[in-house]
């Protein structure tokens, strides 16, 4: 019998389902390889039929997004059981991705933007969603939407990670063929080079010895060369602190590394790491004229922990990660 694999969709934009789509004619390889027996976005299958399913029963289940609502939660647990191995598909899965940033809000400030407060939102009554509720005597109900934004691992034990956002065809095709052989790492490993993106980056020998940036510019604010180190032209590219595995397809489309593949093995919180390179960059040793050259960096947060808030170790911030 092939072995069974599992899809399923969290907290996320739908890069992760489309990066499966984009294997194009190799994914009829993978069909043939294995047997789906879960993909609710592509498929006709119900959660009743993994419920049903003996534990262990499936080699391997590809969770992407983060975990925002209790029937997210549940589905990890749930396929969790039902798995061999778990493998966090892509940022949010591994880290909290772009949702993770709402947890620099509270649940009730997210509630109120979306239903109350945003320009296109006609609630003049400032009904917001319930968990319960009673109509024409059924009990309607909703997921609950939990306080904060957590990674897969947060959740649940998981066995592997794919990073990027989203991960690139081939790694989804080298983790398949993994496990298809048996040859997977030790357990906990990223699925994805162990080292800085820079080392692979097609621009890595435009890259001046020593880099000394004077101002930082947005893409829409320079005509950027497409043979130059993007460091060197001041942008703010995280490229020494993001890891490899990626192809550089955002360098390659002439646009700054944003850092979705993560950190390496060696680094404990992506976004000090990439602050600490970018700041180690500035043309100035005059304390003053560091912070002017740093606030040309808009929305720090969201620039250095666009993928990471919900695993980074800051106070108040980070759950532990499941056992």
């Amino acid at each position: 019998m092939k072995p069974k694999v599992a899809f399923y969709w969290c907290a996320s934009c739908g890069g992760c389902e489309e990066a499966v789509v984009d294997l194009a004619e190799k994914v009829l390889d993978v069909v043939a390889a294995v047997d789906i027996v879960f993909w609710p976005v592509a498929l006709d299958f119900k959660r009743k039929d993994v419920e049903a399913m003996p534990d262990g029963s499936i080699a391997a289940a590809f969770i992407n997004g983060a975990i925002r609502t209790s029937e997210q939660e549940e589905m990890a647990h749930l396929l969790r059981r039902k798995a061999q191995v778990v493998i966090a598909f892509g940022a949010c899965a591994q880290t909290g991705g772009i949702p993770g940033l709402a947890n620099l809000y509270d649940r009730e400030s997210v509630l109120a933007a979306v239903y109350r407060e945003s320009p296109s939102t006609a609630n003049a009554e400032g009904v917001l969603p319930q968990p319960h509720y009673p109509v024409n005597g059924e009990a309607l109900e909703l997921p609950v939407f939990h306080e904060r934004v957590r990674a897969l691992n947060q959740v649940i034990p998981v066995d592997y990670s794919i990073p990027g956002c989203p991960p690139t065809p081939k790694l989804l095709a080298d983790a398949v063929a993994a496990l298809l052989t048996g040859r997977l790492p030790e357990r906990g490993a990223v699925l994805a080079p162990d080292k800085a993106l820079c080392e692979e980056c097609p621009r890595r020998d435009s890259k001046p010895e020593k880099l000394a940036i004077q101002q930082f510019k947005r893409p829409h604010e320079t005509l950027i060369e497409t043979d130059k180190c993007l460091l060197a032209q001041g942008l703010l590219c995280l490229g020494p602190a993001t890891r490899a595995g990626c192809e550089a397809r955002c360098i390659q489309g002439n646009m700054p590394c944003t850092g979705c593949f993560g950190a390496t093995s060696r680094v404990r919180d992506f976004g000090a790491k990439a602050l600490s390179a970018i700041a180690s960059l500035t043309g100035s040793n005059d304390e003053a004229e560091i912070v002017q050259i740093l606030e040309n960096i808009p929305d720090p947060v969201g620039s250095f922990y666009r993928y990471s808030l919900p695993v980074a170790p800051l106070p108040a911030k980070r759950a532990p990660a499941a056992e």
